[in-house]
């Protein structure tokens, strides 16, 4: 029989073991991220456990970050770190419980599907490949890793340089929600294709400023929401600092020296199955004109993509009560355009729900794919 082993020492990697004597018996409890209190993201292999029933006890699951979060969700599981599912996971309460019977020596868990930093890099190398592409360092993250640009136009269009729409994309300000990233490539993946109608139409009329991991350091180390020094970047956007938050201090400036029409602050949520958008309301600079803008877009995407839906969402922010330390909240407030927070479940989307993978990386990449088609009725 093969030893018991749980290793994380890999991009990401992150769990406490408290006991690992019985596979059905593995008792864990979930690490909080490397500088902060934040705990809810973990990645770990099990090995030796094949054929055996195996059940995971995570202990501390009632004192994440978001406990709520367990409800009705389920981990997801993977042989070889491409295809993804999830597995037979209740909360209690107080634990929460994973079981599985592995037909492997090793076995990967995570609270959702990981994009790596391997991956970030390559996706960068592909887009770069593009002609209507120009990659851009802006600077380094608290650990040194390279803070990246894309800025994606098509220079030999209709649309004179100075009427071009500056549509922004950030994404994984909170390095967990790996969906975040999945979107953006998919939004890429399109935006670049050259025989989609769409695409060439946006990248005739707008100027895209896209940047696709805005943690990377936090990503490697295996946190949820916070960076190398501990900062949640999207609590740092009215006075970030070099020693601090210098991956917000960059792209802000960036976004000053540019300029902003629309952006789109692209996250998951722990709590609601369904995906949505947060708009600026509450800001002092939140207008008629503004409103009317957000209610186009949100009534475009919904159109045109069943994943996206408006229903369901955080609730509408009072006038004058908005953080103004969130980036949409800064950004629409300084640039006086529309933004939004972009939210994806960490469970499943409940209005059309997939028990075998749940909301995933490849359901994330369409949603973002699908963006095109309201951001070509704004362009408009």
């Amino acid at each position: 029989m093969h030893k018991l082993h749980i290793s994380t020492q890999f991009d990401s990697g992150a769990i406490d073991v408290v006991r690992l004597e019985r596979a059905d018996d593995i008792q864990l409890r979930i690490r909080k991220d490397s500088a902060a209190d934040f705990a809810q993201w973990f990645h770990f292999c099990l090995h030796g456990a094949a054929f055996q029933p195996v059940t995971l006890r995570f202990l501390n699951a009632s004192e994440s970050a978001y406990p709520k979060g367990w409800d009705g969700y389920q981990v997801v599981a993977s042989y070889d770190r491409q295809e993804w599912t999830r597995i037979d996971t209740q909360f209690d309460g107080t634990e929460m419980t994973a079981r599985l019977t592995p037909m492997a020596q090793a076995v990967y868990f995570a609270y959702f599907e990981p994009y790596s930093y391997e991956q970030h890099l390559d996706l960068l190398a592909s887009a770069a490949t593009s002609p209507w592409v120009t990659q851009q360092r802006l600077g380094s993250t608290v650990q040194g890793r390279d803070m990246t640009l894309l800025r994606i136009t098509d220079e030999a269009g209709n649309t004179p340089p100075e009427q071009k729409r500056k549509v922004w994309m950030i994404a994984r300000q909170h390095p967990g929600e790996t969906m975040a990233e999945w979107f953006v490539e998919g939004f890429l993946e399109r935006l670049l294709d050259a025989d989609d109608a769409v695409a060439r139409v946006l990248r005739d009329r707008c100027v895209f400023y896209v940047v696709p991991h805005m943690n990377p350091d936090g990503a490697v180390l295996g946190n949820l929401r916070t960076n190398a020094a501990g900062a949640n970047l999207n609590r740092e956007w009215a006075a970030p600092t070099a020693e601090r938050s210098p991956e917000v201090l960059l792209v802000r400036q960036a976004m000053l020296d540019i300029g902003v029409d629309l952006n789109l602050d692209v996250h998951g949520d722990e709590g609601l199955p369904y995906n949505f958008v947060v708009g600026s309301e509450g800001t002092p600079g939140y207008s008629p004109r503004v409103a009317a803008l957000e209610d186009a877009f949100k009534a475009a995407w919904a159109a045109s993509c069943p994943d996206f839906q408006d229903r369901v969402n955080y609730g509408k922010t009072a006038p004058g009560q908005a953080n103004m330390t969130l980036a949409t909240h800064w950004i629409a407030q300084r640039f006086g355009c529309m933004a939004f927070t972009v939210e994806m479940p960490f469970k499943d989307n409940a209005d059309l729900p997939d028990p075998l993978v749940g909301w995933s990386g490849e359901r994330s990449k369409k949603l973002g794919a699908s963006v095109l088609q309201p951001l070509l009725q704004w362009s408009a």
